[in-house]
């Protein structure tokens, strides 16, 4: 389905019931960010703030479920778009024997051809109004979070193209605004938008660049999916939609741009000059990305529709809007993934706490042995998929939806010794926990059955374990820097428990790891996560976003080889901060995500005239108690 525009997709969204309109001012400083964080943590509706303080209201969470993200790609289900691709896949590389079954194709060749974007003459309706004096600073741009370097566009589609071939690249990189008519662009070297700029600066040239807000809702999609390179993105925006994408010249830059966006800022970097400062962000995972440099992006127009609304999104600690957009990737590039590179694989799944890139779970048709580790081999070849800190992969017969499903297969079916690999490679930016920014460890997890050759002991078949709880007194008493056990997951026949740890000297967590697999409680859990001691580890899908930022696998981990061959192999891991003092670790760390006390407080205050219903307390009271001491970089203690 292809929205007219934005506005569009906000009636569509208020006739389903899945928005609210906050007619009472709110400050984009830190406010809507806090009130958005309490309704996209209980999966609420999107929200229309009209009262912004500026002539725009702004829009947020509107993809923030599985029901609203479906309704933006135009679809009841996800996994309708994963068939689709499929069968056209099928249908355009299968043989064709005669004349007849390539006449039959022409039909489907025309629709595809239907779906390629166009550039039309004259303006667009995002060109209705032209801002004499452009000015970014007239929208409502927030400032998320207390440490953020100032305020951010966060929902931008930044449009570039390679100045040797003009192929046009679309992504989406986020905007510190320092000015009017300045802002960086935050663009990671590994992304096309950054190598077009490498371009620019060999040929001595300025960079046209154009940022579009608004329009259907599918371009917001689109620019973050991980297409090849050189794909146009939206060549996918027009099969999603099932129109094509119209775009019209922009006024001031050599740059083609959607007609129906609400908003477009054009501007051009110029690689010569030297980059700004530009952070700290509170970013998706959870925990503030840190000041560092980026190109200076100078406004020359902006151009917007009458009664153009501003889309504006947070991330923070999940679960967030943009985890529902993860999903849609999931869904929609299984497909191309099966088909083109690893047809093994039945389904994938990126948990909402594994924050995209941290963690993976792949379910395949196993068939000989070594064949987990082939997929694993494969897929961390294979585009994004290379940031990848940790993949597991099990079954087909495995609901890999099913946390617990997952995690009971992976207790019953790993033997730590000999079914856990490690490696080494890149790693996405925002990984604070690799010693070297952008490189770093990786784990891979062969949870399924194994054939004879795979096994530790040839024809060993495990058998179901039945775990006692642990005795916490006992074991706080025996190794005193134990602040807390969450040994919850026994009862589910999941070997794997959670402690928290005050760490104080060097090389403590391996030590203390050594100790407990020697302890009577522990003889028969295969897996122990460590965690520092503010961390509320009875909150397992906390415990288990702050492990999986904290690690580096294949420097954290400890495998305790079985004592005999009947015994059970152990792996502990060590989740908690790395500092200098006790880990050698030289970069900084930085903090996680809350909201200030005294913004809490005004939004409990305000909370009964914004019309969302029943009261929902703020998720950073839980998150204040775990903060370190310092700002976005955590002091040393």
């Amino acid at each position: 389905m292809a929205y007219k525009n934005l506005q569009h997709f906000i009636d569509t969204l208020e006739k389903k019931g899945e928005l609210v309109r906050i007619k009472e001012y709110v400050d984009p400083r830190l406010e809507i960010t806090e009130i958005t964080d309490r309704v996209s943590k209980k999966y609420g509706p999107a929200l229309l703030f009209e009262n912004t303080g500026t002539d725009f209201p702004l829009l947020i969470n509107s993809m923030g479920n599985y029901k609203r993200m479906c309704l933006a790609l135009g679809v009841k289900n996800m996994d309708d778009v994963t068939r689709e691709i499929e069968t056209l896949f099928k249908e355009l590389t299968g043989p064709k024997d005669n004349i007849l079954d390539k006449l039959k194709m022409l039909p489907r060749l025309g629709k595809i051809a239907s779906w390629m974007p166009k550039v039309i003459s004259g303006k667009g309706a995002c060109q209705e109004v032209v801002m004499k004096d452009p000015d970014i600073t007239r929208f409502p741009v927030l400032t998320c979070w207390p440490e953020d370097g100032g305020p951010f566009v966060t929902l931008p589609v930044i449009h570039t193209k390679d100045p040797r071939t003009g192929i046009r690249n679309v992504g989406m990189y986020r905007m510190q605004v320092f000015g009017p008519k300045l802002t960086a662009m935050h663009w990671h070297k590994h992304k096309v938008s950054a190598r077009h700029f490498n371009e620019y600066k060999k040929l001595g040239q300025r960079m046209p660049v154009a940022v579009a807000l608004g329009g259907d809702p599918v371009y917001t999609y689109c620019s973050t999916a991980p297409l090849p390179d050189n794909i146009d993105e939206y060549m996918l925006a027009g099969f999603l939609r099932k129109q094509r994408v119209e775009l019209v010249q922009c006024l001031t830059q050599d740059v083609q741009v959607p007609a129906d966006a609400d908003i477009i800022i054009e501007g051009y970097i110029d690689p010569e000059e030297d980059h700004i400062l530009e952070g700290p962000f509170g970013d998706h995972t959870g925990y503030y990305s840190l000041a560092d440099y980026y190109p200076k992006f100078h406004i020359t127009a902006i151009t917007h529709k009458k009664n153009a609304v501003y889309p504006a999104t947070i991330v923070g600690i999940p679960p967030q809007e943009d985890a529902w957009i993860g999903k849609a990737t999931e869904r929609i590039f299984l497909a191309p993934i099966k088909m083109t590179m690893v047809p093994e694989i039945l389904d994938m799944v990126l948990p909402m706490e594994g924050v995209f890139h941290n963690l993976v779970i792949v379910k395949i048709k196993k068939e000989y042995p070594g064949q987990a580790l082939k997929v694993m081999n494969s897929l961390w070849g294979a585009g994004q998929m290379m940031f990848t800190k940790m993949m597991v992969v099990v079954d087909g017969d495995v609901n890999i939806h099913d946390n617990l499903a997952v995690a009971r297969h992976i207790s019953a079916h790993v033997d730590p010794e000999t079914d856990i690999i490690f490696t080494q490679g890149p790693m996405d930016i925002l990984d604070h926990a690799c010693t070297k920014p952008s490189f770093g460890g990786k784990m891979g997890i062969d949870a399924t059955r194994k054939l004879d050759e795979e096994l530790r002991i040839s024809g060993y078949k495990p058998i179901p374990q039945i775990f006692a709880s642990a005795d916490k007194d006992e074991l706080t008493t025996l190794f005193p820097e134990i602040t807390g056990i969450n040994d919850s997951l026994l009862k589910y026949g999941i070997s794997l428990v959670f402690v928290s740890v005050k760490k104080e000297r060097k090389g403590q967590v391996a030590e203390l790891n050594e100790k407990l697999f020697k302890h009577e409680f522990f003889r028969e859990i295969k897996v122990v996560i460590y965690l520092e001691h503010t961390v509320d580890i009875a909150h397992i899908a906390d415990a288990v976003w702050r492990f999986s930022n904290n690690v580096d696998p294949r420097r954290d981990s400890f495998i305790i080889k079985a004592a005999d061959e009947r015994s059970v192999s152990h792996i502990g891991l060590d989740g908690t901060r790395k500092t200098k003092e006790l880990d050698g670790f030289s970069r900084d760390w930085p903090n996680i995500l809350a909201s200030r006390p005294e913004t809490i407080e005004h939004i409990d205050k305000l909370w009964d005239k914004l019309g969302l219903g029943e009261f929902i307390s703020s998720p950073s009271r839980i998150y204040l108690k775990q903060l370190y001491r310092g700002g976005a970089v955590v002091e040393e203690d």
